[in-house]
């Protein structure tokens, strides 16, 4: 374990990419010896819960690292929940990352699990031992009306029974103020911040559109100048990375959450810069 605690996340391959290539990510990520890597999982079908469930194994039984399956609420009934979690008892999870997930306009929600809130429930009565994580944002739900309200509904997400939270991605000077408020709010489990490297411009302006989070000047500089320039955009935003986490490092954070995309090089890169910082327990 790390002091802060440090974790990683990785997605399964798309369904036209050759199986192996997890394997490529994960023999990339597996010195940094992060407590825990967790699995996205999609938008609710049954293939998306046997992929996730099938790299948490790999990553537990061929890796000995912690694995983390994340879970989506919106799309599944009580008979898929069900189903995902026999899977993960399985892949021997260490923990489940309760998500609403993102709309798919094309498919209509089941109606079951409207908010993750409902899920982190429902999994508490059925796996009353089992690690329940969560996600928060420390600029607010795109569909919250304020901070506030956001952090009274992370707290009910909490009161049912979520006991670890990841955020969101950020780039500006937010944390911090959001773990103010968190904490005032009675908030009191750990609190991982979520890191995403700057790799690709277009996908930047995509997430943060997405999760309605801030570009400050500093990142538009770095995506006007180099844009078009994918690996000088792509050292900058190394740099950028390494540098909220040293921040975030010495104001006492819980931990970090470094969203890899699938980029190993890039994650060792900022393991190198920052990797000290983490004490080794």
């Amino acid at each position: 374990m790390h002091t802060p605690m440090f974790s990683l996340e990785v997605f399964p391959p798309k369904r036209t990419s050759p199986v192996g290539t997890i394997y490529d990510t994960l023999d990339g990520l597996n010195d940094m010896k992060p407590d825990f890597i967790s699995v996205t999982y999609g938008t609710g079908k049954s293939a998306d819960r046997t992929a996730t469930a099938r790299i948490a194994h790999t990553i537990h039984s061929e890796y000995g690292i912690d694995a983390v399956a994340h879970l989506t609420a919106q799309y599944l009934t009580a008979r898929d929940v069900d189903e995902a979690l026999a899977m993960f008892d399985e892949a021997k999870v260490s923990g489940v990352l309760a998500l609403r997930g993102d709309r798919n306009s094309e498919r209509e929600p089941a109606g079951v699990f409207t908010h993750a809130s409902d899920l982190v429930c429902y999994i508490r009565e059925r796996r009353p031992n089992l690690k329940i994580y969560g996600a928060c944002y420390p600029e607010k739900h795109p569909q919250a009306a304020t901070l506030d309200e956001d952090v009274a509904n992370l707290k009910a997400k909490v009161d049912a029974g979520a006991s670890h939270l990841i955020s969101q991605l950020f780039y500006d000077d937010d944390f911090i103020a959001f773990l103010g408020k968190a904490r005032a709010a009675g908030i009191d489990v750990p609190i991982e911040a979520g890191i995403m490297p700057v790799t690709n411009a277009k996908s930047v302006r995509r997430m943060t559109n997405m999760c309605s989070s801030r570009v400050p000047r500093k990142l538009e500089r770095m995506l006007e100048k180099w844009g078009d320039d994918p690996r000088t955009l792509r050292e900058a935003g190394i740099i950028y990375a390494s540098e909220q986490i040293s921040d975030l490092v010495a104001q006492g954070v819980d931990g970090v959450h470094l969203y890899t995309m699938n980029h190993p090089s890039v994650s060792r890169r900022i393991w190198q810069n920052v990797g000290n910082l983490f004490e080794k327990a």
